[in-house]
């Protein structure tokens, strides 16, 4: 599975280097095997944005360098998903970091609490991030799109900098969404809808269903 990850990502063009940041020896002898390239981070980070922090750093990065962080257990990730996600950083150098979402088509990943769901304000910043539904419909008869946030995320060097020193918040530590830290203590996040899903390995459950979607 990582090796997917690590292929479909090295596809997108707006990359110039991928790499995999992990705490686990086994996970880098998965990345030696097919010879990519793999950075030992502390096993002591609260959130991949904190280990993607550690890496940026590892790899001496300027402060205005753009750094994609993408789960390892995402197999279907789509490479012209990750040119939308920094194309805001790009468009405006004021912005310090944007993440993915999906609009909802399996009625299941609307209550699936594995399934985290995003509402965003009229100019795309997130409003809120949540394990359960949102928004919750009063009235049993109102229509409207539900979007699932996709664990892809870009950021500026700088604002990792930034996030790695920030505490943990009341909600993220309710919610265990790293993100909702970067809201609590005021920062935005850009939202770019996609139509490319990235759905996540998360429970033995989604294994067959992962390999369904694949050989579709």
């Amino acid at each position: 599975m990582i090796q997917m990850v690590y292929e479909r990502v090295g596809e997108s063009r707006i990359l110039s280097e991928v790499v995999v940041a992990t705490d686990d020896k086994r996970i880098a002898e998965a990345v030696d095997a097919f010879k990519g390239r793999w950075i030992m981070t502390s096993t002591d980070h609260r959130s991949g944005t904190d280990r993607a922090a550690e890496a940026a750093e590892t790899l001496g990065l300027s402060k205005d360098d753009i750094v994609v962080n993408v789960q390892g257990d995402q197999p279907l990730v789509h490479p012209e998903s990750l040119a939308e996600v920094v194309g805001p950083l790009l468009e405006n150098p004021g912005l310090e970091m944007a993440t993915l979402a999906f609009c909802i088509v399996d009625p299941r990943e609307i209550t699936d609490p594995k399934d985290v769901k995003v509402v965003f304000d009229a100019d795309g910043f997130a409003l809120y991030f949540s394990r359960s539904p949102i928004p919750c419909p009063r009235d049993s008869d109102t229509v409207f799109p539900t979007y699932k946030h996709l664990g892809i995320y870009a950021y500026t060097v700088h604002f990792l900098e930034t996030f790695k020193g920030l505490p943990e918040g009341a909600l993220e530590r309710i919610e265990k969404l790293e993100q909702l830290r970067a809201l609590e203590h005021g920062y935005r996040i850009k939202v770019v809808v996609t139509r490319h899903d990235s759905p996540e390995v998360d429970l033995p459950v989604d294994i067959p269903r992962m390999e369904a979607m694949l050989r579709d």
